[in-house]
């Protein structure tokens, strides 16, 4: 057989062939092209406190930060998360040792990915799952077995028993997301148990996503799988600013991790972006420090929010599920005569100038996502508002 040439073979690395333009950069091209609210791409559109914003500026005005900061993050900061952790659910880290600051939570994913994944390992992934989950699977060479969460009772639930039949001698880790985006579901204490035994009997590595560990609605709870027992010594935390604090574009976020594991994703993510985010650093750290008013308040804040939306999607016609932590609402369409995500993501906003995401995209088995579809409420009131207004055309 002929070899291909250089002109012959294709640009992309075959491992993110599958993957192309993210749904997000589709959707919020299309919010702009027809002037639909956005309620896709999960970012806020106001600022987070204004003190954390000053502290960023004053930074820059002392040059704290201006140049390359040190390679684990600032000290200020990696104190002030083993701080956090400490204060909030008694996690005891070295902030010289045990923490390191990334380029935002993605950059903590690819890193940790990257580092601790050897081609043909397998990673089992709570499904839907946020998408650079499967693209940082693919770079480091290993295979994603998906686990899927499925509706159950008006939200949606891990199935203990496929997720123990998933794991198989070739399991390599386990990566985890609580709270869960996109379904807002959080692993109760009972489920985490059971993550924690098998990760332990079967000596896998825990990768574990809790960027929304703030966001935690009614009686749910936030339980880092960390604090229980075998699974310090085991599993990565990642931890981020930008949700916490209403900072996206700052892209402060950090891991926890025993030192070993801390050690093999510095090697990786040096070699990503080195350093970055320099004055930033230094205002996320006096950031973790707010008092636990500013925690409750903002929580609070999305709760409204929350139910404002909710409450619109149901007078619109969706099923709506209950969303326990995050700021993502996801909804069911075939009560509305649909039943495919991304027809009717597509059609939306000129049906009713508003942009959701289709929930199939973070599925590997897209048939399972197909009628579901996800809504940010991390908006100003007034836009929840016009949004819920503009929804109701379809009822």
């Amino acid at each position: 057989m002929a070899r291909m040439t250089s002109s012959e073979r294709p640009f992309l690395n075959r491992r993110l062939a599958e993957f192309g333009t993210t749904i997000f950069a589709e959707m919020s091209a299309l919010a702009t092209q027809t002037g639909s609210i956005n309620l896709g791409q999960g970012f806020p559109d106001t600022d987070g406190p204004e003190e954390v914003r000053e502290a960023a500026v004053r930074a820059l005005r002392d040059g704290r930060g201006n140049q390359y900061p040190p390679g684990p993050g600032v000290p200020e900061l990696r104190a002030a998360v083993a701080a956090h952790q400490e204060r909030r659910y008694g996690l005891s880290f070295d902030p010289d040792t045990e923490v390191l600051v990334t380029a935002g939570a993605t950059e903590a994913i690819a890193a940790s990915l990257l580092a601790l994944l050897e081609p043909g390992d397998e990673v089992v992934a709570l499904e839907p799952y946020y998408d650079s989950y499967a693209a940082c699977i693919a770079m480091a060479g290993g295979t994603r077995v998906p686990v899927t969460l499925r509706p159950h009772e008006g939200s949606f639930r891990l199935d203990l028993d496929e997720l123990r039949a998933a794991v198989t001698d070739r399991t390599r880790l386990l990566l985890i997301n609580t709270p869960h985006n996109p379904t807002g579901t959080v692993l109760t204490r009972e489920e985490l148990t059971a993550v924690a035994e098998l990760a332990v009997e079967r000596d896998l590595l825990v990768v574990t996503d809790e960027v929304y560990e703030h966001l935690v609605f009614d009686e749910a709870e936030h339980i880092p799988l960390a604090t229980f027992p075998g699974m310090r010594e085991r599993t990565v935390t990642i931890g981020s600013a930008g949700k916490t604090f209403s900072f996206t574009g700052w892209k402060v976020g950090w891991i926890t991790a025993p030192p070993a594991l801390v050690s093999a994703v510095r090697s990786a993510k040096q070699f990503l972006t080195y350093v970055s985010s320099g004055p930033f650093q230094y205002a996320v750290a006096e950031a973790l420090a707010l008092p636990d008013t500013y925690f409750t308040a903002f929580r609070e804040d999305m709760l409204a929010k929350r139910n404002l939306l909710a409450a619109g999607l149901a007078d619109a016609g969706f099923e709506v599920f209950r969303t326990a932590g995050t700021y993502f609402v996801t909804t069911d369409i075939r009560p509305l005569g649909e039943s495919d995500g991304f027809a009717f993501c597509r059609a939306l906003p000129r049906r009713a100038g508003v942009v959701a995401i289709p929930n199939a995209v973070f599925y590997d088995h897209r048939e399972e996502g197909a009628p579901f579809v996800r809504f940010a409420f991390c908006k100003q009131t007034p836009v929840l508002e016009e949004a819920a207004r503009r929804l109701k055309a379809l009822a």
